[in-house]
């Protein structure tokens, strides 16, 4: 099996072990869900994954680039999107489309077309040439998806994606995310909406205390926290709540 990310022994420590030894192995082409309780380690983890964060000591590998040692090959091929949107407010979506294509040697024709259909498929086509200053949270948030899509990343990575959306919102980025997976990419998440992983995610890994504590399809979970037919929030609280995850 091709790994799209492979984390060995990764640490990260603040007052207190935030990341503590943890190993991940991620399929390509995988529909990933990260879940845990707050302060269990997931952000840190995607911030050193994308190249945010130095890790204390441990591998990442991405599509087998060693992202510690050639961080830029790793970038090319990632995409980040947090749950806080960082965008220029003074361009309209189309201009920061275009400006993120060119640090990417997009070609300005190409960069067009691809920043088009990125809005279109978000819902954002008839706010194209208004400047982002005006827009609200969730669309500020559509609007760095797009971003991060520009360049056809082979992860993808995304923190909260949901946060800010309105219903129809959300459906678009889901549907969007689900389309990329179709078309090969590998898609990584973390989300406290635990009905979006349960639907969306092929595989789910449950972290606590900077580990893994948990991991497989749904129904490996539910046999791993005895809980045959319930949902992903009846088994992520019996497995957090385990002594394990103390």
């Amino acid at each position: 099996m091709t790994l799209a990310l492979e984390i060995r022994g990764l640490r990260k420590r603040y007052d207190r072990p935030a990341v503590d030894g943890l190993d991940l192995a991620i399929g390509a082409g995988e529909f990933y869900a990260l879940l845990g309780p707050n302060g269990a380690g997931k952000t840190t983890t995607l911030r050193m994954v994308a190249g945010l964060l130095r890790p204390d000591s441990g591998a990442i590998a991405v599509f087998g680039v060693d992202a510690l040692a050639d961080p830029v090959a790793a970038k090319r091929i990632t995409a980040w999107v947090s749950d806080e949107p960082m965008i220029y407010d003074k361009l309209t979506p189309v201009e920061y489309l275009e400006f993120v294509a060119g640090l990417w040697d997009i070609e300005a024709g190409k960069a067009e077309a691809i920043a088009r259909d990125l809005l279109g498929l978000l819902g954002l086509a008839a706010h194209a040439q208004e400047r982002c200053e005006s827009f609200s949270k969730g669309m500020r948030q559509k609007v760095a998806l797009a971003g991060a899509l520009v360049h056809d990343p082979r992860l993808i990575i995304l923190d909260e994606p949901l946060t800010g959306l309105d219903a129809g919102s959300a459906r678009q980025v889901k549907d969007l995310l689900l389309q990329r997976v179709r078309d090969g990419a590998t898609v990584i998440l973390t989300t406290h909406i635990l009905e979006v992983a349960e639907r969306m995610a092929e595989r789910i890994g449950v972290i606590a205390g900077g580990r893994l504590i948990a991991q497989g399809t749904l129904d490996e979970l539910r046999g791993l926290a005895g809980r045959g037919g319930t949902s992903l929030e009846d088994v992520f609280l019996e497995l957090t709540a385990a002594p394990k995850a103390a």
